[in-house]
């Protein structure tokens, strides 16, 4: 563990990592009692000096008021710094400012823009986002081909809402050829992981599918589910 007097006088010296540093050991807790105070004190200090994690702790602290007053304007100020910067979290919950209006005036565009960024680093939420303003036709021409591009995109990381979205547009045939195996795989898979009312969806849709089937197809179906569960193991 790092010793908190060598780290607290790198700090002092204006290291900006230093100073992110001791930033998460307050937050955290560790090696020290949690502080949040303290923790945006020194995230701060790093932010100004233009370190993205810092400049988008400092804003996930301003959205939440842990330790600074709740303020939905200075996070976006901070979020926007650091999504500037290709930080790609930053960049979906700047999109998410943007598409829901949350004190920044509502711009689907705008919110469209950041999710691509991020999405194209391989966020998984920021896929499925920009899959739903494709399907929308928010801030983007409608386009079920690129929706269905995205979704696809975050659906093989494990989205869960990006899996049955695929799953629909499969039985479908929007923006991708009509596949009812394909359609039975997304929807058993999230079958397999929900509980509940979710559960009884997901259930009932891959039943649909199921019908649509032929026995050789259901086998083929299933052999396509115990290879992604072989290999994306809970």
């Amino acid at each position: 563990m790092l010793d908190i007097r060598f780290l607290r006088k790198a700090a002092e010296q204006d290291d900006a990592r230093a100073q992110y540093s001791l930033g998460v050991m307050f937050y955290k807790g560790k090696g020290v009692p949690q502080d949040y105070p303290e923790a945006a004190k020194w995230f701060r200090k790093a932010a100004e000096q233009g370190l993205a994690l810092a400049q988008f702790n400092l804003g996930l602290m301003s959205s939440q008021g842990q330790g600074v007053p709740q303020d939905s304007a200075e996070a976006a100020k901070w979020y926007r710094k650091a999504a500037e910067q290709g930080y790609a979290t930053a960049q979906f919950n700047l999109g998410v400012m943007f598409d829901t209006g949350e004190d920044v005036p509502q711009d689907y565009a705008e919110a469209a823009k950041w999710y691509r960024k991020a999405a194209e680093q391989g966020l998984a939420t920021a896929q499925f986002s920009l899959g739903l303003m494709f399907h929308e036709g928010q801030g983007v021409p409608q386009d079920y081909a690129e929706a269905a591009k995205w979704f696809r995109k975050a659906a093989e990381q494990g989205e869960a809402q990006a899996q049955f979205n695929l799953g629909v547009m499969s039985h479908a045939g929007q923006g991708v050829p009509q596949d009812y195996i394909q359609s039975y795989f997304w929807f058993s898979l999230e079958a397999s992981r929900s509980s509940g009312e979710d559960h009884r969806k997901y259930s009932d849709a891959r039943d649909r599918a199921a019908i649509k089937l032929t026995p050789d197809k259901l086998v083929e179906a299933q052999r396509m589910i115990r290879e992604w569960e072989k290999s994306h193991p809970r």
